[in-house]
């Protein structure tokens, strides 16, 4: 499949080609969808509260007299009955666990074939670079409409927070645009948004990068690891040499002169 290429102005410099095959031949609409559910499942906080008639601000008045109005008994204001009052059954659990768990390789699986349907669909927009001079919201708004990603859109980013500062300044405001770093690209974020927009430097390596295992070199030799420094230095170290073994104390007791230590 080839993919055209613009630049920051609209215009198409060249085409980059990707193989469908590894994208996963032709999209699984049940994959992309339970991968969906997962990621927005996870994104539940899972804390919300509610209010009873005693946590809800207001006064303690009663509102008229017991007896003699014709009217049915009440006392204050704050009952779940009354709008703006309690509620009846406030919800008092302060964490409920909403996660879900998918496996690594169909995670990774899901990711790529959800960039397959966006390709499929025409919704990518590959730019040889994503640079901006100067942080500058109404340059990035331009860049949007001259690449015709007229709606709702994720851009992804560079890791470098050097590169990207002037981009995620200047995107940052601008409604209906989402901005991500390249590795935090997944099934949930190009599917929630009509557009992808994406450098070609980032996209190859996306491709290539950990996302591309999706068998059992993932567990084997996973890409993207970075070693700790305690781990470095314990590898590097050498191996300590055996202690020498100390000699017996002799013994001291009366009686064990002549017995060897």
């Amino acid at each position: 499949m080839d993919v055209p290429v613009y630049n920051m102005q609209g215009a198409q410099v060249a085409t980059v080609k990707i193989d469908e095959k590894s994208l996963g031949g032709e999209v699984n609409p049940s994959l992309l969808k339970q991968a969906f559910v997962m990621y927005h499942a996870n994104l539940r906080q899972g804390s919300a509260r509610t209010r009873n008639r005693h946590e809800v601000e207001g006064s303690t008045r009663k509102l008229y007299k017991q007896k003699g109005t014709g009217n049915a008994r009440h006392g204050d204001r704050k009952v779940n009955i009354f709008r703006g009052g309690g509620h009846g059954h406030s919800k008092k659990r302060t964490r409920e666990d909403f996660r879900q768990a998918m496996p690594k390789k169909m995670r990774r699986k899901a990711n790529r074939n959800a960039l397959l349907a966006k390709l499929v669909d025409q919704q990518v927009r590959v730019v040889d670079s994503i640079a901006f001079d100067a942080p500058r919201t109404r340059a990035f708004q331009d860049f949007l409409t001259a690449i015709k990603a007229d709606h709702s859109t994720v851009v992804a980013l560079p890791m470098d927070e050097g590169k990207a500062q002037n981009a995620r300044l200047s995107g940052r405001n601008i409604d209906g645009v989402r901005l991500i770093r390249v590795d935090q690209l997944n099934t949930y974020e190009m599917l929630n948004n009509r557009y992808l927009v994406i450098g070609r430097p980032e996209l190859e390596s996306w491709l290539k990068g950990p996302s591309s295992q999706t068998d059992k070199s993932a567990k084997i030799a996973p890409l993207g690891r970075v070693a700790t420094p305690a781990a470095s230095a314990a590898a590097a170290a050498p191996a300590p040499a055996a202690a020498a073994k100390k000699p017996a104390r002799k013994s001291t007791k009366k009686g064990d002169e002549g017995v060897k230590p």
